[in-house]
């Protein structure tokens, strides 16, 4: 069985549909492409089923035929009404399909918790995964056609990537997030709680991050936009902070509140790193516990 790392499916991937479906193909339609693909480059140990259904605890699955014929079976949580959550589910089972079927197991059953476990095998598997249905269903050159690397972009502009893929705004953001050049943070919170966050890479490097794993549930800051919803119009808003409100250096705030979702997001922009910050300041095992440092929950699923 031929072996790619998950970038290398993915860009296979695209390359076939830009050339057949050119700018037409988005959003990627990942109910068809499991099925058509899978036959067409592994006839012999199809995926012939893709469909909704009953998963209690968790997102989705891949499953090997019950009568142990070679064939493959995704099933995602019928229960999950965000049409951008089902495609990247399908889009990540699509991955564990082409990556990770020959590890000799004949199920893969994905919870959101299941995509944060990054210091175990299994956890590192799912990560994959998710880098797959990442770079499948948000191909980085088209993505940054839509929105610069050097853009300070607004939830509008990500909610319109969003829908261009046919995924979540959490996920849009996310797929951002990886390439900016940015120094900016992504707070997922809920009831004025912290629920997850996410830096950019030089965001990170710089040591701007807000820790929520293995640490006493986190306020969100009493002075924010997230923490006073009055202020906002229509569930938006922005703001600029001095420094100590959200970090120790001063951002520019954009909150959005999803009353879908029950959850409000946080966009935090900061400026040219500080002169106190850079990776001479952190040794290796503080830079992967902060890339690690999110909670159950939290996921590319939105």
């Amino acid at each position: 069985m031929e072996t790619k790392s998950p970038q290398r499916w993915a860009i296979d991937l695209t390359l076939l549909l830009s050339a057949r479906d050119g700018d037409d193909r988005f959003p990627v339609k990942v109910k068809s492409l499991a099925r058509d693909y899978s036959h067409q480059v592994f006839p012999d140990d199809p995926i012939t089923m893709v469909k909704g259904g009953d998963l209690a605890g968790f997102e989705g699955g891949l499953y090997k035929h019950p009568s142990g014929r070679s064939e493959w079976g995704i099933i995602y949580n019928s229960a999950i009404t965000s049409p951008g959550r089902i495609n990247f589910t399908l889009a990540h089972e699509l991955g564990h399909y082409l990556v990770h079927r020959n590890l000799e197991r004949d199920k893969f059953e994905c919870g959101p918790e299941d995509m944060v476990k990054w210091d175990s095998s299994y956890g590192l598997i799912e990560h994959e995964a998710n880098e797959f249905a990442a770079s499948l269903l948000m191909p980085r050159n088209d993505f940054a056609r839509q929105l610069s690397p050097k853009s300070k972009p607004t939830f509008d502009e990500l909610g319109a990537c969003a829908d261009r893929y046919g995924v979540s705004l959490s996920a849009a953001t996310l797929r951002w997030l990886q390439f900016s050049e940015r120094r900016t943070l992504f707070v997922v919170s809920r009831d004025g709680y912290v629920l997850w966050a996410r830096s950019s890479p030089k965001a990170l490097r710089s040591g701007a991050y807000i820790k929520t794993a293995n640490v006493p549930p986190v306020e969100l800051p009493i002075g924010s936009l997230a923490a006073q919803p009055h202020k906002l119009e229509s569930g938006k808003g922005k703001a600029e902070h001095d420094a100590f409100v959200w970090l120790r250096e001063p951002c520019l705030e954009e909150t959005f509140v999803s009353e879908r979702y029950d959850k409000t997001y946080t966009l935090l922009h900061l400026g040219p790193a500080p002169s106190w910050s850079g990776p001479e300041s952190e040794n290796e095992e503080d830079s992967f516990d902060r890339m690690t440092s999110r909670t159950p929950g939290s996921s590319w699923l939105g």
